[in-house]
């Protein structure tokens, strides 16, 4: 299928923790494996079909510990039906060793970032060999990667990865745009629509997320361009101007409803998995 063309429904992933904001300034954030757990339940209700994780540790600092991530996709596994995806970005300064050990927690996905990006005062680092590795891990594995792209330079980096390696396992190639992180993509709707231009062939899907106030207009421009959405407190802590988000099912409840009313209703965990093509890791 065409990326640009339009779809009969949305896939809408929530972000809900991230590893930049810390939980002593947004209490509620969820941080723990139980707020992490009511969180997924929460949002699948509300109309989720994928959760992006990133874990914390007992302090409620990032962490790619193998137990808590582990711990994290057994416990979203057995309470809901959602695809469990894991960062494996962690922090901007965790070592590129440690990340390539997440896939060991057996999730059904994976972010997999096509390339080095600014990343506010910081540098996001994904040099081509660790991509590389990255990606066959996944591929033998048979864990779905989802290619992040910060950059329109992502783009040609992804359409170099599927030279390289091929196609994901289960064949499809399902791509998400991160825009408006500082020093990186803006937030724009004209910035997202060049890359979506510029998507090889292959890819099946894409979705799309803005960062702070580029939150609502980059999902109207996704929505009406066909993508699908990600929202959730990793990407936007505000709900309105001089309101926060009190909890991510907001977000989600929010995005549900401009996609119903945009006549393309939200996945069923079901049609997620079929579209990306997820191997059955379900026990219950």
């Amino acid at each position: 299928m065409s990326p640009a063309r339009s779809v009969a429904s949305t896939l809408i992933t929530v972000a809900p923790t991230g590893a930049e904001s810390a939980k002593a300034d947004v209490p509620a954030l969820p941080t723990t494996p139980e707020e992490l757990v009511e969180t997924a339940v929460a949002c699948e209700q509300a109309g989720a079909a994928l959760i992006h994780i990133h874990v914390r540790d007992r302090q409620h600092e990032p962490t790619l510990d193998p137990v808590l991530l582990k711990e994290a996709v057994d416990g979203v596994r057995e309470a809901t039906d959602l695809v469990v995806q894991l960062s494996t970005g962690g922090a901007v300064t965790d070592p590129l060793d440690k990340r390539l050990t997440v896939l060991e927690a057996d999730p059904d996905s994976c972010s997999l970032t096509c390339g080095t990006t600014n990343f506010g005062d910081g540098v996001f680092l994904n040099p081509w060999g660790f991509m590389v590795e990255l990606y066959r891990q996944a591929q033998e594995r048979e864990v779905v990667p989802e290619f992040e792209i910060f950059e329109l330079g992502h783009v040609h980096a992804l359409r170099r990865l599927l030279d390289e390696c091929g196609l994901p396992y289960g064949g499809k190639v399902h791509v998400d745009f991160v825009t408006g992180v500082p020093g990186a993509m803006p937030g724009t709707p004209q910035a997202l629509l060049a890359g979506v231009a510029m998507l090889p062939p292959e890819v099946t899907s894409w979705s799309a997320t803005g960062i702070g106030r580029a939150h609502l207009p980059i999902a109207a421009a996704a929505l009406s361009a066909g993508g699908h959405l990600r929202v959730g407190m990793e990407d936007n802590l505000m709900y309105a101007k001089g309101r926060p988000v009190a909890h991510n099912r907001e977000l989600v409840a929010r995005a549900a409803e401009l996609a119903t009313l945009l006549q393309r209703s939200p996945m069923t965990t079901t049609e997620a998995r079929e579209a990306l093509a997820i191997k059955d890791r379900r026990t219950r």
